[in-house]
């Protein structure tokens, strides 16, 4: 972006507010709104977006940029009475990322930076505590070179673990001043050598550099995947946030903590969080030291802990919502780093909004907004069986919820190989770091032995869904030897492990599962009660009966048989939106289909089609007293005819073999040369759907008639059949003609032959470029559209799907071409317009015309949005997405209500 000369790219924390996210930041927003509020934050300013992205446009810093900051820097100094890099009071800052949405552990963050080898000695004086400050020049160095200087982390971390294995200690508080300063110098050698430079100690240099290094870690490999699994879009660039420091390795009177106003796991309220004495930031997120439970800094603290209690009030009444904060207390000192809307599991998300709604703070439509189709269908996912016989191996902290059964992997690269390979894996680690995302992405659960609900781990977890223990002490993971020793028991890699998010136990081998309570409640098995798990089907009752009388879409299913039906009618489907009338011609029907493409004359044929036609009216019949009462589609014949008859290389083989002994079946031979005549190089965009239909004669009447005798015994029965046909694949009107005047000339039949009067819809798929194109032509001769999105999609794109999601998919992925398959999220940009085009077509011509989607779209929580807002009548999707889509067509219609209001 070009740079304004106006443009202010630095803000104080006292100029700020909330609403400024996209300017400075969550974090930044945030640091201003709690200062705004009185709170106790740290002095310091904000540099903002707009830098960020000139920085990573052009290469350099905005020209004003450094008389900006040091403007806010020299009044930072003032207010503190300090100035960063004197030698006998130095003031420290930390340069912390901050963007506009959350991305836990992605990005860079330095503290302490202001130290060097003569401002130390001056720490120590003024701090009275040598240790201390040796202990933050020796964290300075090891961030500084890892996240500026691109130093390899384990080198400092091996060095740390050599210096305790030396002093015969295990933890780093126990390594006193002397051993601090042996290991700073070196520290200095490893960024020296390293590096190809020494360790700055100009302050200011130190500053702008741990700045730049911020802006890059926007684009770093793993902020990059991380926005990809969050769908955060990649143009937003990062603040950076610049804090004078506080210390929380002061000694026992100090500490750090990450607290949450309520459970992020559970949702349930109470005091909920990590504290940890002496130290810094880092080591509680990092897992590198065991925490404490927040309850305990009420006998360490009493009176830090009570102020924190009510600012946790404060900022929860103010946010009205869950609120995630970091604070340190030095010496008895409370400080505010942060708060921000806590991220949370599934469960918690659907109890803690009809909490806030219980306790007057938001109103139904916000709790709505307040929850997702992703959400729900987590809670979906099976859990393990309560009964099962299983082998304890230990028990960790609950971090984020689900059943997780896979085989042990100990690093990142494997979990990543292994589950492209098929494999589902449990990611086992001492603690996780950003590096391990990608490996986390790929894991069923993750694992570590160190860590609280806080940790790298426990957060981005719960960010993703992916089950979660954090904590397991009794568990001894060796990476190295990729291994983990419980007691005398070792798992190795490869051996099966199965986690317990939502209790923290670790079991060995595989657990069984049971459905979730949440899908035993949309099968009507499970009624709201008093245990957790009822409290949680209530939550989503409550949801969820708000989300159905809001929503203008309705939600239909894909359903082929009277069984998926009736599961689908009980997961609040209403009506069926397709029914592929194809799979009632698989099994052991499959031979009367050859018999139909084998036929050589007209009586051959008719004899193949009234033979099948029983079996379809019998069908019907099941499905409509399934769905009686309610709109039930069902599509003619589609796929190419190819896909009933044997698989060309194993029929040739057949045939071969049976020549050279000279037994050839007469059969055989007939359905191999039907093969080969079949055969299509694009069998996907050949003979099928309506093309089908004109060229074999009787196939789709005898479909028709099928359907109308079906509706009409249906409706002598006292019955409610609410059918509607639909002709597939049509691309221009001419096509719709020929197949609906045969259409009406059969159901005319029906209904002289069986005294009733039926009303069926003829309508078609738009699932051709060319038919949404013209679909003020097609509505001239169809009562319905139904976007067939999947087909509309690889014609669009001109792939297939079958084709390119192994081929190439994850290389457009990776490089950002995709931010998701186009085939999972509506493609809004080609594939929607032209939807939202045909719409309003056909809808010019037949102003009742009814439009509806029936591809996997149908139940993507964003697709439902596009396809709320485009004024489709209902989405069809499976069974099992129908509550995903009741939730989100009621999201939908509380979104723009809520826009059309404001």
């Amino acid at each position: 972006m070009s740079e304004n000369k106006d443009q202010k790219f630095v803000y104080d924390f006292t100029e700020g507010n909330r609403d400024l996210k996209d300017l400075l930041g969550g974090k930044g927003a945030n640091l201003a709104e709690m200062t705004n509020l009185g709170l106790p934050v740290p002095p310091g300013f904000t540099i903002t977006t707009e830098a960020c992205k000139v920085y990573l446009e052009s290469g350099s810093a905005p020209a004003a940029l450094r008389d900006e900051v040091s403007a806010h820097l020299a009044a930072l100094e003032s207010k503190m009475g300090k100035k960063l890099g004197q030698s006998d009071d130095p003031l420290l800052v930390s340069v912390r990322s901050g963007a506009k949405f959350s991305m836990p552990g992605m990005m860079d963050t330095v503290l302490n930076i202001g130290l060097s080898d003569e401002s130390v000695t001056g720490l120590a004086s003024q701090a009275g505590d040598e240790r201390f400050a040796w202990d933050s020049y020796r964290r300075l160095i090891q961030m500084f070179g890892k996240t500026v200087l691109g130093v390899e982390g384990e080198l400092f971390e091996d060095a740390l673990d050599e210096a305790k294995a030396a002093k015969k200690v295990t933890v780093d508080t126990d390594l006193d001043a002397a051993d601090l300063k042996k290991l700073v110098k070196v520290f200095k050698k490893i960024v020296a050598k390293e590096a190809g430079r020494e360790f700055p100690q100009d302050a200011r240099e130190q500053m702008d550099l741990a700045v730049e290094a911020v802006f890059n870690s926007w684009n770093t490999d793993r902020a990059k995947l991380y926005r990809r699994q969050e769908r955060i879009p990649s143009d937003l660039g990062t603040a950076v946030n610049v804090c004078s420091m506080v210390f929380g390795n002061l000694g026992p009177d100090s500490g750090t903590g990450v607290a949450f106003t309520r459970d992020p796991a559970s949702g349930h309220a109470g005091v909920y969080g990590d504290y940890l004495q002496n130290a810094q930031g880092e080591d509680v997120v990092a897992g590198i030291r065991n925490t404490v439970p927040l309850a305990d800094l009420e006998a360490i603290d009493k009176a830090s802990y009570d102020q924190l209690m009510t600012i946790m009030t404060t900022l929860e009444t103010h946010y009205k919502d869950l609120c995630d904060i970091e604070f340190t207390i030095e010496r008895g000192q409370l400080w505010m780093l942060q708060t921000r809307v806590g991220k949370r599991t599934a469960g918690a998300a659907f109890r803690i909004a009809t909490q806030l709604v219980d306790q007057g703070l938001i109103d139904e439509a916000e709790a709505l907004q307040r929850v997702s189709g992703h959400q729900l269908a987590q809670l979906m996912f099976p859990r393990f069986d309560e009964g099962a016989k299983t082998t304890l191996l230990g028990r960790g902290i609950a971090a984020s919820p689900g059943a997780a059964v896979g085989k042990a992997v100990f690093d990142s690269y494997t979990a990543v190989k292994w589950s492209r390979s098929g494999e589902k894996v449990i990611l086992i680690r001492r603690e996780t770091n950003p590096d391990d995302l990608d490996g986390m992405i790929a894991s069923e659960g993750i694992l570590t032995s160190r860590g609280g609900k806080t940790s790298h781990a426990a957060v981005v977890a719960r960010g993703m869904g992916k089950t979660c223990v954090c904590g397991a002490e009794e568990l001894d993971v060796d990476t190295k030897r990729r291994r983990m020793t419980v007691g005398e028991t070792v798992i190795e890699e490869g051996d099966v492990v199965s986690i317990d998010g939502s209790t923290g136990k670790v079991y060995l081998g595989e657990v069984p599962v049971v459905p979730s309570p949440v899908v035993e409640y949309f099968e009507g098995r499970m009624h709201a009660g008093a245990d957790d798990a009822d409290e949680l089907v209530a939550a989503v009752h409550r949801i969820m009966a708000y989300a159905d009388r809001v929503r203008r879409l309705r939600v239909r299913a894909n359903a082929d048989n009277a069984e998926d039906a009736l599961r689908a009618r009980r997961f609040g489907a209403q009506g069926i939106g397709l029914c592929r009338t194809e799979h009632m011609f698989l099994g052991e029907r499959r031979e009367m289909v050859e018999r139909l493409i084998l036929a050589d004359t007209d009586g051959e044929r008719d004899e193949a089609l009234s033979a099948l036609l029983p079996l379809q009216k019998k069908d019907f019949i099941e499905l409509f007293e399934a769905m009686d009462g309610l709109p039930v589609t069902v599509r003619l014949l589609d796929p190419p005819l190819h896909e009933f008859l044997p698989d060309i290389t194993e029929l040739s083989v057949r045939v071969a073999l049976a020549e050279s002994r000279k037994d050839a079946n007469e059969n055989d031979l007939r359905l191999l040369q039907a093969v080969h005549k079949l055969h299509e190089q694009n069998p996907m965009l050949g003979l099928r759907g309506v093309r089908l239909g004109l060229v074999i004669p009787g196939l789709f009447a005898m479909q028709v008639r099928a359907i109308a005798e079906a509706a009409a015994e249906r409706k002598n029965a006292k019955g409610d059949p609410r059918v509607e046909i639909m002709i597939p694949l049509v691309g221009t009107v001419q096509e719709l003609e020929i197949v609906r005047e045969e259409a009406d000339a059969v159901i005319a039949e029906v209904e002289a032959a069986t005294g009733t009067t039926l009303k069926l819809s003829i309508g078609t798929m738009i699932e051709l470029p060319r038919a949404a194109l013209t679909a003020d032509q097609i509505a001239e001769a169809a009562q319905f559209f139904s976007f067939g999105t999947n087909d509309l999609t690889q014609t669009v794109w001109g792939f297939s799907r079958d084709d390119v999601e192994a081929s190439f998919f994850t290389a457009y992925l990776e490089k950002g071409i995709f931010g998701v398959s186009p085939f999972e999220t509506i493609d809004k940009d080609g594939v929607g317009s032209l939807v939202r085009h045909a719409a309003k077509l056909g809808r010019a011509t037949r102003p009742d015309l009814k439009l509806g989607v029936c591809g996997e779209h149908g139940g993507d929580p964003e697709s439902v949005h596009f396809f709320h807002e485009v004024g489709l009548d209902y989405v069809s999707c499976s069974p099992f997405r129908i509550p995903v889509a009741r939730l989100e067509a009621g999201r939908a219609a509380a979104e723009a209500a809520g826009s059309d209001s404001r």
